[in-house]
């Protein structure tokens, strides 16, 4: 059995996080409380979490949590609540100023010294405050519960499969429905909405496995309003986007690869199956401002964060002619093409429409649920993202909304992920992002 000291940012980013640390006890400093209060208030993923943590430790407080501790239930340890605040003068003499972190790390000593037989850790998601502590002599952890366990698939390509029938190749060109695995002689697994190179010899077809048909099909590079795939994975791309039995998407890759604009051509072009198309982005705030800080309305304010999507809309505008940009501008103006912030996505329903959750890697997986339960029925839903440009301090490329999304919903007929390895943007854009 061990001792956990939590971070307050441990319970913003989860607020179910004290059940999961098994049968370990679980300390929360004083100074986490008044922390969590000035979190109440507010819309975002965050401040729901500051709520319902405080509301479920009000269920469960009694007059024992503070000395006791109180049961969190069958098979888990108990939670303890510090109240004894006392600035320990070792550590003042270190690191002087009282701030909310420098008392944590006081009241961690405590707990280290007042129960010596135990293991004590500090759970915390921030990186320079597990570097002071383990200056102290402190062991300190990350949140591992929402941490998928290898991003090797975020860096890998899609694969190769050999066999060693040429004539088989030439049959599934010839077979628009496709055919099963056992018909092509595949002797390997092959997962859900798996896309790969097939290939016998110096044959080879793109192929795309449908879980739901049993059946392998060609993949082949088609126009979508005016965008072509520029290789095979973005092909890939386009066949699942296309695809209205594949309700959540996940597309990643580096900046640059076309992610946005694949799934942006992708849904203009499947307009006559959908009563509107959303494109959404999560609000970073820079340098600590969040959008009251700038002028104009609400739709003016969120304009500089939306618009690297008119940039996309613009480009599929120039390549898809008049007539494209016509109809883009009349769903805009009539309010089928919707562009929006996702702050205020809880609590809505999202029927009959494609989503598109653009820079998804800077989502908690909290907040990437919160997302998903909004679709209705006959809603598809797209993530992309580049799960190593990631603005969020607390977020990284194992504990972000995205890889967490993929991890979970491998192997789903309904889900798909299709990863993005070169760069289509320009020669400069691609050659900046391998090298800089």
């Amino acid at each position: 059995m061990k001792n956990f000291v939590l971070d307050t940012n441990v319970i913003l980013h989860d607020s179910k996080s004290i059940y999961n640390f098994q049968e370990n006890n679980i300390y929360l400093p004083i100074v986490v409380l008044e922390e969590l209060d000035k979190f109440k208030k507010g819309n975002e993923q965050i401040n729901f979490n500051a709520r319902d943590f405080i509301r479920s430790l009000d269920g469960i407080t009694n007059n024992t949590l503070f000395t006791e501790g109180t049961p969190l239930g069958e098979g888990l340890g108990r939670l303890y609540i510090k109240i004894s605040d006392q600035y320990r003068s070792d550590i003042a003499s270190i690191l002087p100023e009282r701030t909310p972190d420098h008392r944590i790390l006081s009241i961690t000593k405590s707990v280290m010294e007042e129960d010596p037989e135990k293991e004590t850790i500090l759970v915390t998601k921030d990186i320079n405050l597990r570097m002071k502590a383990r200056a102290l002599g402190i062991e300190t952890e990350d949140y591992y519960s929402d941490k998928v366990p290898s991003i090797d698939i975020f860096e890998s390509e899609a694969r190769e499969i050999e066999i060693y029938d040429e004539q088989i190749i030439s049959k599934l060109y010839k077979s628009p429905l496709g055919l099963s695995p056992e018909e092509l002689k595949i002797n390997t697994e092959l997962r859900a909405n798996e896309c790969f190179t097939l290939r016998a010899g110096d044959s080879t077809i793109l192929c795309r496995y449908n879980p739901i048909q049993n059946t392998v099909t060609q993949v082949i590079k088609d126009d979508n309003s005016g965008i072509k795939p520029r290789n095979a994975e973005q092909a890939y791309a386009f066949e699942l986007l296309n695809d209205p039995d594949v309700k959540l998407i996940a597309i990643t890759g580096r900046a640059g690869t076309g992610k946005t604009l694949l799934a942006l051509a992708s849904a203009l072009k499947q307009t006559f199956l959908y009563k509107q198309i959303y494109l959404m982005r999560p609000i970073v705030a820079l340098s600590d401002k969040d959008l009251g800080f700038l002028p104009g309305n609400e739709k003016e304010k969120i304009m500089p964060y939306m618009q690297p999507l008119f940039d996309n809309l613009n480009v599929i505008k120039y390549q898809g002619g008049t007539g494209i940009s016509q109809a883009i501008d009349d769903m805009l103006s009539t309010g089928r093409l919707r562009i929006e912030a996702l702050a205020y996505i809880r609590g809505r329903s999202l029927p009959e429409c494609i989503c598109i959750i653009d820079e998804a890697q800077n989502l908690t997986p909290h907040e990437i649920k919160t997302i998903i339960t909004r679709a209705g029925e006959g809603t598809k839903m797209i993530f992309t993202g580049d799960i190593h440009q990631i603005d969020s301090p607390y977020l990284d490329s194992q504990s972000n909304g995205l890889s967490y999304m993929i991890d979970k919903m491998k192997g789903d007929a309904i889900f798909a992920h299709i990863n993005l390895l070169k760069g289509e943007r320009s020669e400069l854009a691609e050659i900046a992002s391998q090298k800089l």
